[in-house]
């Protein structure tokens, strides 16, 4: 069965264009992933700074191989993480 991720990021609107560009990227290499079927990047229209991510694996195993990975590392817990006010993760199974 299908694992999904749905994650919304907050960081403060002078910092939006550099989390943008950083998921942006990631978007690059995750969608090369074997294991990826899915990683969409929003910006919310209303609020400058929030993201929403949602992210689709063939499995549990796929996604914590992503989130092994040496880009994950570099992108998200090196230039998105360190910038972000609020995030929320939550993590599904496609029916």
């Amino acid at each position: 069965m299908a694992f999904a991720v749905i994650a919304r990021y907050r960081c403060e609107p002078a910092d939006g264009p550099a989390v943008r560009s950083a998921l942006l990227d990631m978007r690059k290499h995750t969608l090369t992933e074997p294991g990826n079927l899915a990683y969409v990047v929003h910006a919310d229209t209303g609020q400058p700074g929030v993201f929403v991510l949602y992210e689709q694996y063939a499995d549990r195993a796929a996604f914590d191989a992503h989130a092994a990975s040496d880009h994950f590392a570099e992108l998200i817990l090196g230039r998105v993480r360190p910038v972000l006010v609020e995030r929320t993760v939550t993590f599904a199974e496609v029916l």
